[in-house]
């Protein structure tokens, strides 16, 4: 394939189950090396997207590929590209960790060559001390790391990562990152859903946000967090709240014994945050500190998702 393939392609894509429409024309390409953010809320599409990708669900129409390789007419080149860790925990119980590794190392037609990344990826998820314990007996941040393993035995370009810090614990949330940083260091393209917002905002280059199985918004992180609905803009003064001009009074946040914040909603005019400061100084407030509290990932991520009245 042509080196200017995309990562990942996902060309108006549609799927129907009964009644409910999944995906309705879903259309971005990912490029190599991208960290690439899915958001959305519960019931998006995100996990059928990614089903479709990996190629356990059938589109209805449309078409997608993984570094060229379309996923249903080339499905097995398609698949040996792509890593994918699952939401849920899915797993053989009477296999032993490391049994789990070196069988879906063979499913990708790996053979002892595979070992050394094996025993590499279990120093990385801190399972050396577990390779020979069976699933089964493993706890579920546990099982989690395995999944992980799973989705990299086979060193694939492109990571997806579904949710992978659901339910962990924090030292396990650190370990992963930390390791998925280094994959993308390396030239890996990583494509991350979570509900945790922050971690998209921290992490991600590019984010897709998809509603009701469209995407509503596709930008730089830079972008959208720039389409921020609103900021608010902290006026701290030490005028007796008495003194304030009366249209002031509903700005009042909260009153301390050695200032008096106001809080203003305000647009995406830059010229705004002056026009509030020229209103205030007419007024004869004297202001003291101030400070701009722009939205967050989060805010826009809401205003996009959110139901109409």
């Amino acid at each position: 394939m042509g080196r200017s393939s995309p990562a990942v392609a996902i060309e108006q894509v549609h799927k129907r189950f009964d009644q409910v429409r999944a995906l309705n024309g879903i259309e971005f390409a990912i490029q190599p090396g991208e960290f690439f953010g899915l958001l959305g809320p519960n019931g998006a599409g995100k996990s059928t997207l990614i089903n479709a990708l990996a190629g356990l669900v059938l589109v209805d129409s449309g078409r997608l590929s993984v570094m060229g390789y379309d996923v249903r007419s080339q499905y097995r080149e398609a698949r040996q590209r792509l890593g994918v860790v699952p939401q849920e925990l899915v797993y053989d119980p009477f296999f032993k960790v490391y049994e789990t590794l070196r069988f879906q190392a063979g499913y990708f037609g790996l053979g002892r060559e595979a070992e050394p990344w094996i025993e590499e990826l279990l120093h990385e998820l801190s399972l050396t001390d577990k390779a020979q314990a069976n699933m089964r007996s493993l706890s579920g941040g546990m099982k989690r790391r395995v999944l992980i393993g799973q989705a990299l035995v086979h060193k694939p370009p492109v990571v997806v990562l579904d949710e992978p810090t659901a339910g962990v614990d924090v030292e396990l949330r650190r370990q992963l990152w930390s390791l998925v940083k280094r994959l993308h260091q390396d030239g890996h393209t990583i494509v991350l859903t979570t509900h945790y917002l922050e971690e998209a905002e921290e992490l991600c280059d590019r984010i897709a946000i998809i509603n009701h199985g469209k995407v509503v918004a596709l930008d730089t992180k830079a972008d959208l967090l720039a389409r921020g609905i609103s900021k608010t803009l902290h006026v701290h003064t030490r005028e007796p709240a008495p003194n304030l001009p009366p249209a002031l009074a509903d700005k009042v946040k909260y009153v301390t014994d050695d200032y008096i914040e106001l809080s203003f909603t305000l647009g995406s005019d830059e010229d705004s945050v002056m026009q509030v400061l020229d209103m205030l100084r007419d007024a004869g407030v004297k202001i003291i500190d101030i400070r701009v509290e722009q939205d967050d990932l989060e805010d826009v991520f809401v205003q996009l998702t959110r139901e109409p009245n």
